[in-house]
């Protein structure tokens, strides 16, 4: 016999699922007590305050202080701190606490998402999520923060968010001393010790700890930027990188040194530039002794010793450790010189070249050689300055009667025509 819900006319062949549909109709009005003037979302809560209120037995679970209507409540409760599973998917080796989890697992095989939103073309696997997502059309949000001004369409997140005020992280990692707000984070971090990737891309087979992770990497097979800058042309994969770069147009910089007082506009660029303060360099080459500030650049070091060159030229058969030498070398052939000199006009290919010659114009000899008093606009020439004031290891090395100076005990014999103005070579 088919059994019909009067509120939305679903239909159910079981009464027990009819029942359900009844209460879970219930529980979408909040229900106001009569013996006092609280309100509540779901019916079970005022179930409890009824209880408290009539002095009959609640039960309580002692760990948390959480209180239930009655003792199955309290059980199913109990295995989120025991982790009792019973009830186990036959397509995965997955286990759940309670077997409404276990249902609602089980859509992620089949794919069925029974609850469809009216006013747009989504649809959930819970009905839960719907109501949820329905407050995005009607913008209502319910739950208000009584410690700032901020609201919330779900109970959960302002409960996440009053965690901002308190400090509060309640799930702790029993691997390491890291801590969560939220039990998800929580179980997304485990995965960095079991190195478990349960997200698998279905066209290059790769795993991701995170759900949201392999959501992003499938933009990467099918092209799509979904978030569009309303300023210029730019697209982005991922909303952080729009926010991030909606920076470049309104020159906010929220990251400050606290010890110089310089601002960036990228939390990872302030990271390494305090390392210019602390002298860290945590990124270490294992094959000789230098260390690097930043990963990225101790990957292209890296390549020295492997002779690894990634970058090859569509032009010629030049190839090129990092991007941006291919990127100078492919204006050789295509003759862009995107540097101009404001003063002069002068253009050049590359950054640092329109650096030096600004130089030219502005005096500018930053490049003082530590032997004698002269200075220079470019490094190179102060490295020979330098080197020409060496002192030898051993004067026997040297015959001033060969070479015909009588300083020639300061200088390497392959720099002495350099001393003496002449191009000619010297024999020690």
């Amino acid at each position: 016999m088919i059994r019909q819900c009067n509120k939305h006319g679903k239909a159910f062949t079981c009464n027990n699922y009819l029942h359900r549909n009844n209460k879970i109709n219930n529980e979408e009005e909040s229900s106001q007590y009569t013996q006092c003037d609280k309100a509540f979302e779901h019916q079970s809560y005022l179930q409890i305050q009824d209880r408290i209120n009539t002095g009959e037995k609640t039960f309580e679970y002692i760990q948390c202080g959480k209180v239930f209507a009655n003792q199955s409540c309290l059980q199913l409760h109990e295995r989120t701190y025991t982790g009792v599973k019973p009830y186990k998917c036959n397509q995965c080796d997955k286990g759940f606490g309670h077997h409404s989890s276990l249902q609602q697992h089980k859509r992620s095989h089949t794919g069925e998402k029974p609850y469809k939103c009216n006013q747009c073309d989504k649809a959930f696997t819970q009905q839960s999520k719907l109501r949820v997502h329905e407050k995005l059309h009607t913008g209502e949000k319910p739950f208000k923060c009584n410690q700032c001004d901020k609201a919330f369409a779900r109970h959960d997140n302002l409960q996440y968010h009053k965690r901002t005020h308190t400090g509060e992280k309640p799930y702790k990692c029993n691997q390491c001393d890291k801590a969560f707000s939220q039990k998800s984070n929580l179980r997304v971090h485990e995965r960095t010790h079991s190195a478990e990737k349960p997200y698998k891309c279905t066209q290059c087979g790769k795993g991701f700890a995170i759900y949201n992770y392999l959501k992003l990497h499938k933009r990467t097979h099918t092209g799509e930027k979904p978030y569009k800058c309303n300023q210029c042309d730019k697209a982005f994969t991922q909303q952080s990188n729009l926010r991030v770069h909606e920076r470049t147009h309104t020159g906010e910089k929220p990251y400050e040194c606290n010890q110089c007082g310089k601002t960036f506009a990228y939390y990872h660029n302030l990271q390494t530039h305090e390392r210019r303060h602390t002298g860290e360099k945590p990124y270490k080459c294992n094959q000789c002794d230098k260390a690097f500030t930043q990963q990225g650049n101790l990957r292209m070091h890296e390549r020295i010793h492997t002779g690894e060159k990634p970058y090859k030229c569509n032009h010629c058969e030049k190839a090129f450790a990092y991007h941006s030498n291919l990127q100078y070398h492919e204006r050789r052939h295509s003759g862009e010189k995107p540097y101009e000199c404001n003063q002069c006009g002068k253009t050049f290919t590359q950054q640092s070249g329109l650096r030096i010659h600004e130089r030219i114009h502005t005096g500018e000899k930053p490049y003082k050689c530590n032997q004698c008093d002269k200075a220079f606009a470019r490094k190179s020439p102060m490295a020979i300055c330098s080197t020409l004031f060496v002192p030898v290891l051993s004067a026997q090395r040297f015959d001033k009667q060969a070479v015909g100076c009588s300083c020639v005990p300061h200088f390497m014999c392959q720099q002495l025509p350099l001393h003496m103005g002449r191009d000619e070579s010297v024999s020690c």
